[in-house]
C-alpha cells in the first residue's frame, strides 16, 4: 500500500509560503523576527496530544490543525524554519517512559524536540563546533514536562524522523486493524532508517498478531540489539516467550523490566490503568497513590484516584482527587475536562446530600 514520501511529509503548500512571506520579508528572516512564529506554535499547539497515535500529520495537515502530536508539530516547525532560512536540528529527549491510554491500549511513547539556530555561514569552516546559546538558538519543546527539566538530548537526523512518522502512522492503523496498512508503514520506516529501533518493534508486534512467531522473536531481537533500552520490545519478546511457552524466559524479562520501573511514576499510572480497567479497583489506587508519592506534579495519577473512587461511590474523594487533576493540569484542553466533571460530580453530591 502507498505511504506518503518524504516530500510530502515536510513540504509547506503555497497558501502557507505566501503567509510566511507576508509575514517575514526577507530582511526580517533573522531567529529574532520568527521567534514570535515559533512561539505561537508552542502556545498553540496542545501538547497533551502529543501522546495519542492518532494524531501523526505533515506538515502541510499540522498547519491547518495544531492539535497535532509533538512529532508533527516539530516537523511544521522545521520546514517554516528552513523556508525562513534558519537551521533546524531534530533531538530525542531522554524522558522516562511514558504511558499513555489510548482507545484501551496503553501506549508508551517517545518524546523529540526542535532546536532552531541562525543559519551559518557557508564559508564558515565545518570543523567548528556550533554551540547551542539562547541567544542564538530557539529550543522548540511541545511537552512542558520537557521543558521544565533539563532531560539529556541527543541530535538526530531528518531520516530518523521520517521513520517516527512511518511507525506512529503504522501504530494508528494496527490499533484501527488496518493490518495491511501498518505493515506498509512499518516496512517504509524500517527502509528509510534500518537502525530505528520502535519500527522493528512495532513490526514484530504485527508478525506476533498474525502468528508469525519466529520472525516475531527476531524482529524483537533485532530491535533490543540496536536499543538495549528498548523495554517496550523487551515486554513484548516476554509475552512472545509466554505465548510459546517459555515461561521461565519471560519471568526473567519481565523481574528485571519490573526492577527498572519501580521509579518510573508512569508507570505505576499504566499499571493503574490496567487494574481500573479490570475493575480491581483496590490495587488500582495503590499504583495510583505510588505513582504520587514518586511526583506528586503529575495530574494523571489524581484523575485515576478521582474515577477510581467514582467507581466506589465515593464521590467526596472522587471529588477531591479531581480537584488536584485540575490543579495539577498543563494544558487548557485538560482543564475544560476536569472543570467539566468536577461541576457534574458537585451537582450529584448536592443531590445525593439532599436525600
Amino acid at each position: 500500500m502507498p505511504v506518503e514520501n518524504s516530500t510530502e511529509i515536510f513540504v509547506l503548500n503555497d497558501k502557507i509560503t505566501q503567509q510566511l512571506d507576508l509575514a517575514f520579508p526577507t530582511h526580517k528572516r533573522d531567529l529574532n523576527n520568527t521567534k514570535k512564529l515559533l512561539n505561537f506554535l508552542l502556545e498553540n499547539g496542545d501538547a497533551s496530544l502529543s501522546y495519542q497515535a492518532g494524531a501523526t500529520l505533515t506538515a502541510n495537515q499540522a498547519y491547518s490543525d495544531l492539535n497535532a502530536n509533538c512529532l508533527s508539530l516539530s516537523i511544521l516547525a522545521y520546514s517554516m524554519a528552513e523556508y525562513l532560512g534558519l537551521d533546524g536540528q531534530f533531538q530525542t529527549v531522554h524522558i522516562p517512559e511514558y504511558w499513555a491510554v489510548s482507545d484501551g491500549y496503553n501506549l508508551l511513547t517517545g518524546h523529540i524536540n526542535l532546536v532552531v539556530t541562525q543559519r551559518r555561514n557557508s564559508n564558515t569552516n565545518s570543523n567548528i563546533t556550533y554551540l547551542y546559546t539562547s541567544e542564538n538558538s530557539l529550543v522548540i519543546d511541545f511537552d512542558p514536562n520537557s521543558r521544565g527539566e533539563k532531560f539529556k538530548t541527543t541530535p538526530i537526523t531528518k531520516q530518523r524522523i521520517t521513520a517516527m512518522f512511518y511507525n506512529n502512522k503504522g501504530a494508528t492503523a494496527m490499533l484501527n486493524g488496518q493490518h495491511d496498512l501498518a505493515y506498509s508503514y512499518f516496512l517504509a520506516a524500517t527502509k528509510t532508517d534500518e537502525n530505528y529501533s520502535g519500527a522493528w518493534g512495532n513490526l514484530a508486534v504485527l508478525l506476533r498478531l498474525h502468528s508469525q512467531y519466529a520472525n516475531a522473536e527476531l524482529a524483537y531481537n533485532f530491535a533490543i540489539a540496536l536499543n538495549p533500552d528498548n523495554n517496550t520490545a523487551l515486554g513484548n519478546l516476554a509475552l512472545l516467550y509466554q505465548l510459546t511457552e517459555r515461561g521461565e524466559l519471560a519471568d526473567e524479562i519481565l523481574t528485571k523490566l519490573d526492577l527498572k520501573r519501580q521509579t518510573n511514576p508512569y508507570y505505576h499510572v499504566a499499571l493503574g490503568n490496567d487494574a481500573y480497567l479490570i475493575k480491581n479497583y483496590q490495587d488500582a489506587i495503590k499504583h495510583f497513590n505510588k505513582a504520587k508519592l514518586i511526583d506528586r506534579q503529575i495530574h494523571d495519577s489524581y484523575f485515576g484516584l478521582a474515577r477510581t473512587y467514582y467507581q466506589l461511590g465515593d464521590f467526596k474523594q472522587a471529588y477531591t482527587q479531581l480537584r488536584f487533576a485540575n490543579k495539577h493540569a498543563d494544558f487548557e484542553h485538560d482543564k475544560q475536562r476536569y472543570h467539566n466533571k468536577l461541576q457534574a460530580l458537585r451537582a450529584m453530591t448536592v443531590k445525593v446530600n439532599n436525600h
